[in-house]
């Protein structure tokens, strides 16, 4: 599985972005998929997380109620939409694919990493 991020940019406090993750070389429709983050001198942090079906989320107590994460399956694809950003989201931005259909926050969990898109946000 090759997975491609893109969406990523400048954006003032309050904006929006919509993030996305393309997957190809197979399909991930029954694999849960994570997005993480990476900010300057800090560890890769868990952001999101969906199931194999899109029933089942979980977010980041810093990102509950701002961000929400979806995913079209006949596409292969996945989203993280960000409104009211903050400047201390700021951070690279990674998607993952995970082997199993459960969502988890632990990096381990996922097999299968994008490159990361940067995500700058200013005050």
């Amino acid at each position: 599985v090759q997975l491609q991020a893109s969406g990523g940019g400048l954006v003032q406090a309050g904006g929006s972005l919509r993030l996305s993750c393309a997957a190809s070389g197979r399909t991930f429709s029954s694999n849960a998929m994570g997005w993480f983050r990476q900010a300057p001198g800090k560890e890769r942090e868990f952001v999101a997380a969906i199931n194999w079906s899109g029933g089942s989320t979980r977010y980041a107590d810093s990102v509950k109620g701002r961000f929400t994460i979806s995913r079209d399956n006949a596409k292969n694809t996945g989203y993280l939409q960000m409104n009211s950003l903050k400047p201390e989201d700021t951070a690279v931005y990674y998607c993952a694919v995970s082997n199993f259909g459960s969502t988890s926050t632990t990096i381990p969990w996922y097999a299968f990493w994008g490159q990361g898109t940067l995500v700058t946000v200013s005050s």
